[in-house]
């Protein structure tokens, strides 16, 4: 089973649930804006994608330089914390399968997890 954090209206993350569905593969969706990830689903991901969660937070969101990330100096964990109560910063999609993680930008990546 695939997992996929997707937004709709982004056409990047259609394009990579497109492609996730072409490969006939059974896919679980979850729209992370009205359903976030927890902070600790996050830091799971984290793990799985193999990187910090600043590597996967969306630096061009106004939200971003509101919260004044730019210079983020704290926890992983409080990251994902604020990721999880602002789910915009997330990027997207992610996929997941199993261990392993990807960003599906672009959607091409996710052929990774096959």
């Amino acid at each position: 089973m695939y997992t996929i954090y997707h937004n709709p209206r982004c056409s990047k993350s259609r394009q990579t649930l497109a492609l996730l569905n072409e490969c006939n593969v059974s896919v679980k969706i979850i729209e992370y804006l009205t359903n976030p990830p927890t902070a600790r689903e996050l830091e799971k991901i984290s793990e799985k994608l193999d990187m910090s969660p600043i590597n996967f937070i969306r630096k061009k969101e106004s939200k971003f330089s509101e919260l004044g990330l730019e210079s983020y100096s704290g926890s992983d964990f409080e990251l994902c914390k604020i990721m999880s109560d602002n789910p915009k910063l997330i990027e997207r999609p992610i996929v997941v399968k199993d261990n392993k993680a990807i960003i599906g930008r672009p959607p091409e990546n996710v052929q990774g997890l096959f």
